[in-house]
């Protein structure tokens, strides 16, 4: 099959920052299943892995990365029970394991999800990765209860991103929440406006901005941008006993103590953790990615995929990192096989 990965960490203007090479295709075992892959979406996580994990190394094997697919099932391990040779599915993978960038990949099918018929393979293929992020953020983080909390008020900083775009939709239409976003261009308020939010407000002066539209603090918010430059913001807009969600990092230490007297819950949210650590509930990125498919199925929820590159090359590839690293991206990108 043919594969496209790299051997160093490089630019990605360098020629060599993506090569074309062909490997044997897997064979699945156990509760793996081998998809034949139709497109592929490229998020943050990507470029980050292809500048840092081959950083001053040349590997033997080019590394093959990527997080997000659809495609059809072609064969299935001897302890498969969630999809059968011939299924069109849809997941975001698993850090640890070789990715999408390939014509055929090995996945578990814990953490794979049976695609939306509705949705075109480019469209499906925007979604696992950001969508599992926000669902998780929600409802394994803060543990939103539709009934108890319907109308209160979440923040969401980044919102024209990938995981923005469909946290604000989730947030909104299925959690029954407020909806106040951050974005600072005409076309991100545009587009954060098309997903559903309520309020859109200027990240750049982000308390001034969220007391003029009206709110002295909020229950819940998400970050999706930069944890260490909001601090300060995020801290003074948090009502006492709300909840903070990040899926940033910080290379820097967070003064949670600002928390305390707030009595405010602060919890990190990675979509990998599951498939990472083998987690007793692994399979419960499978139950989340079916219940995605209802959403968009039913038309709840629609695909955040905003740019199509058509055609499975490096060239293809190259021009997807760029697009993301430029950091002004709307919504996803995806290569369509």
């Amino acid at each position: 099959m043919k594969a496209i990965g790299f051997k160093t960490s490089l630019p990605i203007i360098e020629n060599e920052s993506f090569i074309e090479f062909e490997t044997a295709v897997p064979q699945p075992s156990g509760r793996d299943i081998l998809v034949k892959i139709n497109a592929i979406s490229i998020n943050p996580v990507d470029y980050k892995v292809r500048q840092n994990s081959a950083k001053d190394t040349v590997l033997e094997t080019p590394k093959i990365i990527g997080w997000d697919a659809t495609g059809i099932v072609e064969a299935v391990g001897e302890a498969v029970t969630f999809f059968k040779p011939g299924d069109a599915v849809y997941y975001a993978g698993d850090l640890t394991r070789s990715g999408s960038n390939a014509e055929y990949q090995l996945i578990d099918e814990r953490i794979v999800g049976l695609k939306p018929s509705t949705l075109s393979n480019a469209e499906a293929a925007a979604m696992p990765l950001t969508a599992l992020t926000a669902w998780e953020s929600l409802y394994d983080r803060i543990r939103i209860n539709e009934q108890k909390d319907k109308g209160k008020s979440i923040l969401i900083i980044g919102g024209a991103g990938g995981v923005g775009s469909i946290a604000i939709q989730i947030a909104k239409k299925v959690s029954g929440l407020k909806v106040i976003t951050t974005a600072s261009r005409t076309e991100t308020k545009e587009w954060c406006k098309t997903m559903g939010a309520d309020v859109v407000v200027n990240h750049n002066n982000l308390v001034e901005e969220v007391r003029v539209a009206g709110f002295k603090e909020v229950d819940f918010i998400l970050d999706f941008v930069d944890l260490n430059n909001y601090w300060d913001a995020i801290v003074e807009l948090i009502k006492p006993q709300g909840h903070i969600v990040s899926i940033t990092g910080s290379a820097a230490p967070i003064a949670l103590n600002k928390l305390k007297n707030k009595s405010v819950t602060f919890s990190w949210e990675l979509m990998y953790t599951r498939s990472m650590y083998q987690t007793d509930d692994m399979d419960e990125q499978h139950h989340i990615l079916n219940k995605l498919t209802e959403l968009f199925d039913n038309g709840t929820l629609k695909t955040t995929l905003n740019t199509t590159l058509k055609g499975f090359t490096a060239d293809n590839l190259k021009e997807a990192h760029r697009l993301l690293e430029s950091g002004k991206t709307i919504g996803k990108v995806v290569i369509e096989y």
